[in-house]
């Protein structure tokens, strides 16, 4: 007797337009999930519509060597990346989104589309990938250490809105990088 299989129906693909109102909901989802602490009342003060917007030009026109891909679980968009291209030398490129539903994380959908933004990227002459993680998100630095990425020691502060005491809230990031 023939067993039947279930097989998992999971891709990447370009993102195309459409794909924006799953993009910023995701985004904006993530975010809350995983930045609360760090970011605090900035992250109420999205506006999911221009979150929409500005997705919705970078997916339909999108700056010379950016990219946007989406995670699909069947036809659901679960996750999506950006990455452009940098003119460095050597030349490489940095992924600049990463981010997936929480329900959805740690089904795959997360190293799908970071290995496709690495062939891509290759495909395009980069030799390294770079990309920035807040301060004390753990869970993204497991995430990139498995993947063979690692912090090369560089920094940068971001203004991320105003603390309840009325002062700048800034956050630190880290680069990340591999040779690909």
């Amino acid at each position: 007797m023939d067993l039947l299989r279930e097989a998992a129906d999971v891709s990447v693909r370009p993102a195309v337009p459409g794909d924006e109102d799953a993009i910023a909901r995701i985004q904006v989802s993530a975010w809350r999930a995983a930045h609360g602490a760090a970011l605090g009342d900035a992250l109420d003060l999205l506006d999911l519509d221009a979150v929409r917007t500005q997705w919705a030009a970078a997916v339909s026109a999108p700056p010379s060597g950016h990219r946007v891909l989406v995670a699909c679980d069947g036809p659901t968009v679960v996750g999506f990346a950006a990455f452009a291209t940098i003119d460095d030398e050597p030349p490489g490129g940095v992924v600049l989104a990463l981010e997936v539903q929480p329900v959805q994380q740690r089904a795959g959908h997360g190293s799908r589309l970071l290995a496709a933004c690495v062939d891509l990227l290759r495909e395009q002459g980069a030799d390294q990938v770079q990309t920035w993680v807040l301060d004390g998100d753990t869970a993204r630095e497991e995430f990139l250490g498995g993947a063979g990425l690692g912090p090369d020691g560089t920094t940068r502060t971001l203004a991320s809105g105003t603390q309840p005491d009325g002062t700048e809230r800034v956050v630190t990031e880290h680069r990340w990088w591999a040779s690909i």
